[in-house]
């Protein structure tokens, strides 16, 4: 697969993601589309309409046309590349697709979105049955809904598009916000093992509700330990750590520590640069820890080192921006809209000439 498929999918219903509109969903729902999980089969189970598929499928067209299903990002950004997973559909999958995307204000109706300024990002393109079939995106706006096209009909089990979170700094207009969270441009960048599971989950929405859905490494047999590396969505001060290890019984970290560093003015592979902000605690088997941080350094990135290994369902960093980095936020946010969401915004606009403040880290 392609390295764009690194990165988080924006589409997921893990992150809040909704199929909002569809033409047609005659044998299979169109909400599957965003479904966290793989897709799964099993023959030769019917139902009313045929054989019972987890993807989105519309009926034999039998007049010109096309069918479309629009998902509304859980998390808007910089989409990276789409992947279409036809998986399953072997003799009604559709030879070929498009996608299209777009940036809207607020939460807009089915009427609303058919009424869009569409850009393509992916162009009409052949499709193979049963494969994930990856298309690069090279569009560098920032949207908030896509429109998949399938020509003519056929199924579609799973749409991932993978993307950098632009978020809107509207929303925490204090600077106050969970510095790692993923839906507000998180990211990890780097860790130490994910045998059991993807670290990004770390940083997902919500509280995790099975171990499943957490980071877990694989059991060490030598003297080092595991750890993982965190993007923060800006440059902050963060205030509090919550390492939570919920649904981790016997398998939960013996202890962690939490170092930052801001890579804005030191370099990651000097060891020197990094700062304590949280040195090595004693960690319980499901539980939410939560450690007051009052005198942190301003931070860009940070890692969390586990001793000796384990896994961890949750990491919340709440923390404040700057004004200045606040304002380099709502300037990477507003350059990065497309045309039509720039002129819809209620936003106050901001002159083309306007200087960065301060640089953030690239949203690649």
């Amino acid at each position: 697969m392609a390295d764009f498929t690194e990165l988080p999918d924006l589409a997921s219903r893990l992150l809040g993601g909704s199929v909002v509109d569809a033409n047609d969903e005659f044998f299979a729902a169109r909400d599957n589309l965003v479904n966290t999980g793989p897709p799964t089969f099993t023959p030769q189970t019917f139902g009313a309409k045929g054989q019972v598929y987890d993807g989105w499928e519309t009926r034999r067209r039998r007049e010109p046309g096309d069918d479309h299903a629009i998902v509304r990002l859980g998390a808007a950004g910089i989409i990276s590349g789409v992947v279409v997973d036809t998986a399953f559909f072997t003799g009604n999958y559709p030879p070929y697709v498009s996608v299209q995307a777009c940036g809207l204000e607020g939460y807009p109706s089915p009427a609303e979105l058919a009424a869009a300024d569409w850009l393509p990002i992916v162009p009409r393109s052949a499709v193979r049955g049963d494969t994930k079939n990856a298309f690069p995106v090279t569009d560098p706006h920032r949207f908030t809904h896509v429109r998949l096209v399938i020509h003519p009909d056929g199924g579609v089990a799973r749409l991932r598009v993978h993307g950098i979170v632009v978020p809107d700094p509207r929303l925490f207009p204090d600077g106050l916000v969970d510095l790692a969270a993923l839906e507000y441009g998180g990211l990890v960048t780097d860790c130490s093992n994910r045998f059991y599971g993807s670290p990004n989950q770390l940083i997902a929405p919500g509280l995790a509700r099975v171990m499943g859905e957490g980071w877990e490494t694989a059991r060490r047999r030598d003297t080092g330990n595991d750890w993982v590396r965190v993007r923060l969505a800006a440059p902050g001060r963060i205030r509090l750590a919550e390492l939570d290890t919920s649904h981790f019984k016997g398998n939960a970290p013996g202890a962690a520590a939490l170092r930052g560093i801001d890579t804005r003015y030191a370099d990651p592979a000097d060891e020197w640069a990094w700062f304590d902000l949280l040195p090595r605690v004693r960690l319980q088997p499901d539980t939410r820890h939560r450690f007051p941080l009052p005198d942190a350094r301003t931070a860009t990135e940070v890692r969390l080192d586990v001793y000796p290994d384990g896994g961890m369902a949750r990491l919340r960093l709440p923390g404040r921006v700057s004004p200045d980095d606040l304002a380099t936020l709502r300037h990477r946010w507003w350059t990065s809209l497309p045309p039509a969401h720039q002129r819809h915004s209620s936003a106050t606009p901001i002159p083309p000439d306007t200087p960065w403040r301060r640089s953030l880290p690239p949203p690649t």
